[in-house]
Parts: structure tokens; sequence; C-alpha cells
């Protein structure tokens, strides 16, 4: 009778290990499998970091798959980006629509950043900040509770990109 109980023990123990481990491997295997462009900053080109939670709403996995900017016409987005453009004093160094202050001019031709001709290298730049003054945007960059989210980001994009001749997406 104890030896049964034993074997049933160490059985049930030996399931338990299989499932948690097969429950990690998917876990890990599922985070691996996630197709995701790979950022660079614009102060050096080395590879940056973002948490993929962070890309947490529909357009920010779109972007994060293929680099896209989905919020590019898409008025109410735009509207978004227009506050978070003035709450976080963008507008004070790049000019209301992005045209160019005592900061670069963000709507083109010529960019200071040609990255930035891309919705992806504005994100970079946005998100990371430049070696020419302008801090990091990002969430938790320059306080560990506060930034843009990748979707704020994606929306102050396409704010700018209503004032310009591109899209970023071409």
């Amino acid at each position: 009778m104890m030896r049964n109980i034993f074997l049933a023990t160490m059985l049930a123990a030996m399931l338990a290990a299989c499932n948690n481990n097969s429950t990690g491997s998917s876990a890990a295997q599922a985070d691996s499998d996630i197709k995701a462009v790979q950022f660079v900053t614009t102060q050096d080109g080395q590879p940056m970091q973002i948490d993929l939670k962070m890309f947490d709403t529909a357009a920010a996995k779109e972007f994060l798959a293929s680099g896209k900017n989905p919020y590019i016409g898409n008025e109410e987005a735009i509207k978004e980006g227009k506050k978070k453009f003035n709450l976080f004093s963008c507008v004070a160094c790049h000019g209301g629509h992005g045209e160019g202050a005592v900061g670069p001019g963000l709507i083109g031709d010529n960019f200071r950043y040609a990255k930035n001709a891309t919705n992806k290298g504005m994100f970079e730049t946005i998100w990371h900040g430049t070696n020419g003054g302008m801090g990091a945007k990002g969430f938790g960059l320059m306080a560990p509770d506060d930034g843009l989210k990748p979707d704020d980001v994606l929306k102050v994009i396409a704010f700018i990109r209503s004032h310009a001749k591109i899209t970023g997406n071409e």
C-alpha cells in the first residue's frame, strides 16, 4: 500500500514537472517566434532593447512586426498625437507642426537625421533621443514611471506626418 502511494506521488510530481516545462517552453518559444523590427539608437546605431510587452495595442503590434505606422492618416490618432506633441513640449523646439524652430524640422525634405524619413527611424529618435540635445521620450527612460509608450509615439509620428510630404511608410 505504501509503495502504491509512493509511486502515485512520484508520478504526480513527474507529470507536474513535465507540464511546467512544456508550459514554460511554449511560452519561451512563443516569445522567440515574435517577428519584430530591430531598433537602434539614433546616437550611435547600437541595438536598442524595448520591452515587447509595451507594444500592447493592435497598432503598436503591427508597427513592431512591419515598421509601418498604421496611424498615418487616422484623424483620431492625429488629434491624440498633437496633444502628446504639445504635452511633452515638442512644440517648443520643433514648432507647432514639426516645421522646425530651435530644433530641426521633422516634416522633411532635409532631416537632421536621415533615418527620420521612415517611421521606424523617427520612432527610434523620439524613443531614445539624440546627441543634439533631445532627451529620450520613451517610457521609463528619463523617469521610471513616465514617458511615451510605443502607441503614443506612433500617434505623435502620425501628427507630424500629417504636415509632411511623406508618410514614412514608403
